[in-house]
């Protein structure tokens, strides 16, 4: 069971590849930043990697779900910093898109429908089975979702500070800088949480039994 989980979760997030596509972006427009000091050539670079990232997912008829994703978040944050003229803007919208998140998490959490348990949910074939049947798997996911949301909540205490008193290129290897490790920390306890749940109740097979069984009693009648 451990190892299904681990592989779901990789599946949900995006696995090695997510990880890097999340951070290339904003990695080319730092460094380009750092350089020459250039908004446009630094956000529209940014752009046009994900945008890559994008082809290369339809080319090779892979799940393009991760790196569209990316493609609107750097689309608004080129859209937002040329609006301004601040470089710094580049980055707001994901920063205020990762605070609606963090909350997001923790108020489904005390609202007792864990935001981590609707994306989960049908990644394990249980929707949302375990609301009401599996009250394990329901405490598994309030508790993750109270790290996602703490962890996200935390990086946040950390960039908006960083947004008003640092420049941009230090605000941005900031960014990049914790990117990463918060999401793997994340991942592993949910991977932890889960772990040691009860195993899912698989809705799909449930169904499909019970098709098979309405089949038979249509055909002995």
């Amino acid at each position: 069971m451990k190892a299904v989980t681990e592989a779901a979760l990789f599946e949900a997030f995006g696995g090695m590849r997510g990880m890097v596509e999340t951070v290339l972006p904003g990695l080319l427009f730092v460094t380009i930043y750092t350089v020459n000091k250039d908004l446009h050539v630094s956000a529209l670079a940014a752009l046009a990697v994900s945008l890559l990232l994008v082809v290369v997912r339809l080319v090779r008829r892979d799940t393009v779900k991760h790196a569209f994703s990316g493609v609107f978040g750097v689309g608004f944050g080129v859209v937002f910093a040329m609006m301004t003229g601040n470089a710094k803007d580049f980055y707001l919208p994901g920063m205020l898109y990762t605070l609606g998140l963090g909350l997001a998490y923790v108020v489904t959490s005390l609202a007792g429908v864990p935001l981590i348990g609707l994306v989960l949910g049908p990644v394990f074939k249980e929707n949302l089975s375990w609301r009401t049947r599996n009250p394990g798997r329901k405490k598994a996911y309030t508790k993750a979702s109270y790290a996602w949301g703490f962890i996200l909540l935390g990086k946040c205490a950390i960039l908006f500070p960083l947004y008003w008193w640092a420049d941009t290129a230090q605000l941005g290897w900031v960014l990049v800088a914790l990117k990463i490790p918060p999401f793997l920390l994340a991942v592993y306890l949910t991977w932890v949480f889960l772990a040691k749940a009860p195993p899912p109740i698989d809705v799909f097979a449930e169904m499909e039994e019970a098709e098979r069984a309405e089949k038979e009693r249509e055909a002995r009648a």
